[in-house]
């Protein structure tokens, strides 16, 4: 035990009282001696790389190469996508990967290659390499976007998971992004980023890492193309990233280096080369699309930790109804469990939880129920008792149950690995359906195990199942919430077949949009904790998981009214719009910050109601094309370098730019635009870029520009469909997609196309589709003509 561990078992006792707080300690002594007796103990190891080449096997969409002492195996998948896995490993069995691994592209082939080596070239990539294992990406032109060192291993003496490295060089002018939920980024500086997901025990804030969703997931942008590169291991390992520098020492470039350590697994890797749309789209083909919520889940959501009973919910709702603020469902965390046991109802102060659901719902507003994994060690609950008799709970090596301590004390874990006990999981979503729930939020699914000192999680020796594969922790953590997410996400698939599921987990892994989105988890109260909540939502996109957003407020303490404003207003254009706090916090209520505060507030959650159809439009969009809602200003001009430093704004889908206010006392703030024309849908006020602009932040409102040319779907004010348009520079074309929806449901509503123009004196918009032109179906509104 270190002094940072007594500091964290100090705090831990001291947070959750005496009694937990001893059980505490006897977890993590429990939990140091179980991985003392059941991991393995690492002694002398042998270094080992791939040595020269020795023979080749061309086969479908490339081949493997075989080197004296390993062999490299290559696929280029008909998406473009290629694959690569050293040691004999193959693209399959992966929790990342959606359904089975795609079709080669029979197109590519293995060819030979200068000074020895061998390359598979294809219509989108050309991949060589070197006699001695190094593996080089170029694009159709012949430049470099990524050259892999070859890999080493070092392998236990005595047999075991060997540990491995891969450096990897990119272009000078190469940016990074990525890694899952970063707080200091989007776009990720020099530095070493842990990849195991974490609890951090505290409210976080830039810098805080590792966090509770890591991927192993680079997304690199520079001048030549953008590049995403996974790593398919779910081990822990780390990621030391070096950007490049250009015209360094003696008028040479210094390439950006990329370091991957990882404690196991196999090497095997993902990379995908293209425009940043057409990187996601094959990305989201491999891994899955983005579950798509219910029109109701992208309004606003209201949420504590303490609301504490059924009358302080009605006065929450009958707060924001009486003063005309819109609200979209209510959260309630574990103060409504009974003991703080999971799928549990507390019945003296929620006695009619069923009509209280029912009531709100007639109102327009669901419950949301949180879930959290770890069952109490307690025979007599329902839950313990039917997981025992499934045989769904962890255990050790010994075939012991392993236990850890939660909020329900004593507890044990589900293991989410094994298909049998995901579906038992799954159907106990019924009891929640049955108290009236119609959304669900998966916290401390890391997993966390409070412990006094050391990691907050199982002990790595935990046995899992892996899909019959069977291993252990190391292995199975980081997949543990993707797999909670599968079974709660399969479960209301089957019990409530007619609705879309609403699931979002604090922790996930590559691949978990398939099963909904996440949130920020416990972000720290204060301005360095509102631009991490952006950070997080800009570069979890950017891996794949569309639908995020933060505790608006900060988790902890009390923000002051202009913060909670700021934060508000970011929070009304982020895809989950929720605020939150923990139990000891400030009011997050808007009516609590005074009357202009209230003002202010009302103006950002109406325009958020009337954004609803663009909002599910984008969610839409998510799914059939991997596109994120909120998206870097250089989504669509990557090789624009001002645009891809710029982290403080965004693109919401292809019409807004969003500027939010991150630092107190602004009341302008300076915006740097992508080319184009711009309107202040405030003032009307016309921008043109690529610029910087300084425009006007009241603390009324934050600046929001619109694409001249957009089509915008708006809820008009008689509730209905209503395309917001603005006017396209003279001479000039603009457009968009609108995605119909009612809300909820399986059916596939049709994309219905723009386009807006100039006839004359008179902006003309025109719905295009397979049989040619005609008159919107919806009322249109063309703004900005005064400015045009």
């Amino acid at each position: 035990m270190d002094g940072r561990d007594l500091v964290r078992s100090m705090k831990t006792v001291g947070s959750v009282g005496a009694a937990q707080g001893l059980r505490t300690v006897r977890a993590a002594w429990r939990r140091r001696r179980a991985d003392a007796t059941g991991l393995p103990q690492r002694g002398a190891e042998r270094a080992r790389v791939p040595g020269p080449v020795r023979e080749v096997e061309p086969g479908p969409g490339g081949g493997v190469i075989r080197f004296s002492r390993s062999e490299l195996r290559i696929t280029v998948a008909a998406s473009g996508a290629v694959f690569w896995g050293w040691d004999g490993a193959g693209p399959e069995p992966s929790y990342a990967l959606a359904g089975r691994c795609p079709e080669p592209d029979l197109r590519a082939v293995l060819e030979p290659d200068k000074d020895g080596g061998w390359r598979v070239v294809a219509e989108r990539v050309t991949v060589v390499v070197s006699r001695h294992g190094a593996v080089e990406v170029r694009t159709p032109g012949g430049v470099t976007l990524r050259r892999d060192l070859p890999p080493r291993w070092w392998e236990p003496v005595g047999g075991g998971p060997a540990r491995w490295m891969q450096r990897s060089e990119v272009a000078a002018d190469a940016r990074f992004f990525g890694l899952g939920g970063r707080s200091s980024g989007p776009r990720l500086r020099d530095g070493t980023y842990r990849l195991w997901n974490t609890d951090p025990g505290r409210p976080f804030g830039p810098g805080d890492d590792p966090l509770y969703v890591t991927m192993p997931v680079q997304l690199v942008v520079a001048d030549a193309a953008t590049h995403l590169m996974f790593h398919d291991s779910s081990w822990d390992g780390t990621v030391t990233l070096r950007e490049g520098e250009e015209g360094a020492g003696s008028g040479h470039d210094r390439a950006g280096t990329a370091e991957l350590r990882m404690d196991g697994g196999p090497l095997r890797c993902w990379l995908i080369v293209g425009t940043p749309a057409r990187v996601l789209l094959a990305w989201a083909s491999l891994t899955g699309a983005a579950a798509l919520p219910p029109a109701w889940a992208l309004g606003h959501h209201h949420a504590r930790w303490g609301f504490g009973s059924e009358q302080e919910v009605r006065r929450i709702v009958s707060g924001y109804l009486e003063r005309g603020l819109p609200l979209d469902a209510v959260h309630l965390d574990i103060d409504h469990y009974d003991a703080h046991q999971v799928f549990t109802v507390d019945q003296e102060c929620f006695p009619k939880l069923p009509q209280l659901a029912e009531e709100l719902r007639r109102g327009g507003v669901r419950l949301v129920s949180i879930i959290d994994p770890a069952v109490k060690d307690a025979p007599g609950n329902a839950v313990f008792d039917g997981g025992t008799d499934e045989d769904a709970f962890v255990r050790d090596a010994a075939g012991r149950l392993v236990r850890g301590v939660v909020w329900p004390g004593e507890a044990v874990y589900p293991d989410f690995t094994h298909a049998r006990v995901r579906r038992w999981w799954g159907r106990l979503y019924e009891e929640r359906l049955a108290q009236g729930f119609s959304g669900f939020w998966h916290d401390m699914n890391e997993p966390t195990s409070f412990t006094a000192f050391g990691e907050s999680t199982l002990p790595r020796s935990a046995r899992h199942s892996l899909e019959g594969r069977d291993g252990d922790h190391r292995e199975a953590h980081n997949v543990y919430a993707l797999c909670m997410a599968q079974a709660g996400y399969e479960g209301l698939r089957e019990l409530a077949p007619r609705e879309r599921p609403f699931v979002f987990s604090r922790s996930g892994w590559a691949g978990m949009q398939r099963y909904g989105g996440t949130w920020s988890g416990d972000v720290a109260t204060g301005w360095p904790g509102l631009r991490a909540s952006l950070s997080l939502v800009m570069g979890l996109g950017l891996c794949g998981v569309p639908y995020s957003g933060p505790d608006v407020g900060g988790f902890d303490g009390s923000p002051s009214p202009e913060l909670y404003l700021r934060w508000l207003q970011l929070g009304a254009y982020l895809p989950l719009f929720r605020t939150h706090a923990s139990l000891r916090a400030g009011r997050r209520e808007p009516w609590e910050f005074g009357d202009e505060v209230l003002e202010h507030a009302r103006v950002a959650l109406v325009e958020r109601r009337r954004l609803l159809p663009y909002f599910v439009t984008l969610a839409h969009l998510a799914r059939r094309t991997g596109a994120p809602y909120v998206r870097p200003l250089w989504w669509s001009t990557p090789e624009d370098r001002a645009l891809r430093d710029c982290e403080d704004a965004f693109l919401l889908g292809d019409c807004l730019l969003v500027a939010p206010v991150l630092d107190p006392g602004a009341d302008r703030r300076a915006v740097q635009l992508p080319r184009g024309r711009w309107y202040d849908t405030a003032t009307e006020k016309v921008y043109e870029g690529p610029a910087q602009v300084l425009v006007d932040a009241p603390l009324s409102r934050i600046p929001v520009l619109a694409r001249a040319g957009a089509v915008v779907p708006v809820r008009g004010d008689d509730g209905g469909l209503e395309l917001e348009v603005w006017a396209p520079a003279l001479g000039r074309t603009g457009g968009g997609l609108v995605v119909p929806d009612a809300g909820d449901g399986w059916e596939e509503p049709e994309i219905e196309r723009y386009v807006t123009r100039w006839e004359g004196r008179q902006v003309v918009v025109e719905r295009e589709g397979e049989d040619g032109v005609s008159e919107p179906p919806h009322p249109v509104r063309v703004r900005g003509l005064g400015a045009s």
